[in-house]
């Protein structure tokens, strides 16, 4: 059995504990997001930032499941060309690593028009460019681009949570009928009323079987690292901590 939060799910045979360790949080995450925060369904669009990084590895592969378009962003040629291999490759990758791209511009361009229906960032810009010092952020869009890019009646799931809408920005997402939410990872376990919410959407929608079935079935294929041994493991952290750590860090004891 693997245990996650007070639930517990039966681990696949043919799933290795390092993947299911890996994957389950990220499952988790992505069907909170395209699941109960924005309904993915077929025929949507849906643009998943920093598509290279382990949880948008797995929003991407689920999104596809759901029968959704997906483009994504990629940070590094790296990550560019590990989206283009993917089983079932994203409808457009928008590298961004030289921060010469414009994301709205290329997602109107691969709409039509019409823009997204589903935008999952992995944070925004909140300042100009000359105010940003971190070098990873330039890489990041402006909340401006993103209110731009969505289509009418669109879904912005976001993981900013110093996140600031002004005015201006509140009038555009109110034009546009579009919705913002928050993708808060510990938002199941701060409540015991959402925690009844929550195991109503497992009985609905068995999340964690279905991310072990996922995986077991190769729909889902995580970003992982080599297993770490348990004495590297305040090494590790510290690198998680610092966001340096690209692909899912495992201990293993």
């Amino acid at each position: 059995l693997f245990v996650f939060s007070p639930y517990l799910v039966r681990k696949p045979e043919k799933v290795c504990w390092v993947e299911a360790a890996g994957t389950v949080r990220d499952g988790v995450r992505a069907y909170t997001a395209l699941h109960y925060l924005s309904h993915v369904s077929p025929g949507k669009t849906v643009l998943v930032m920093d598509g290279g990084s382990p949880f948008g590895t797995i929003a991407i592969q689920l999104a596809q499941h759901r029968g959704a378009k997906v483009i994504s962003t990629a940070y590094s040629l790296e990550d560019k060309q590990y989206l283009e291999r993917l089983r079932l490759p994203v409808a457009r990758v928008i590298d961004v690593s030289n921060g010469k791209i414009d994301v709205a511009e290329s997602c109107l361009e691969e709409t039509g028009g019409l823009g997204v229906d589903i935008v999952l960032d992995a944070g925004v810009k909140l300042y100009n460019a000359e105010d940003e010092s971190a070098s990873k952020s330039q890489l990041l869009p402006h909340k401006h681009d993103i209110i731009t890019l969505l289509a009418v009646g669109g879904h912005w799931i976001t993981t900013e949570k110093n996140l600031q809408l002004d005015p201006p920005d509140s009038r555009s997402l109110f034009l546009k009928g579009a919705t913002v939410s928050f993708l808060n990872d510990e938002i199941w376990n701060l409540s015991n009323v959402q925690q009844g919410k929550y195991l109503y959407i497992l009985l609905m929608i068995p999340i964690l079987e279905d991310i072990m079935e996922k995986l077991s079935s190769s729909i889902f294929r995580p970003q992982l690292d080599e297993p770490i041994p348990l004495y590297e493991a305040k090494v590790s952290m510290e690198i998680v901590q610092k966001n340096e750590a690209r692909k899912r860090q495992v201990i293993q004891f």
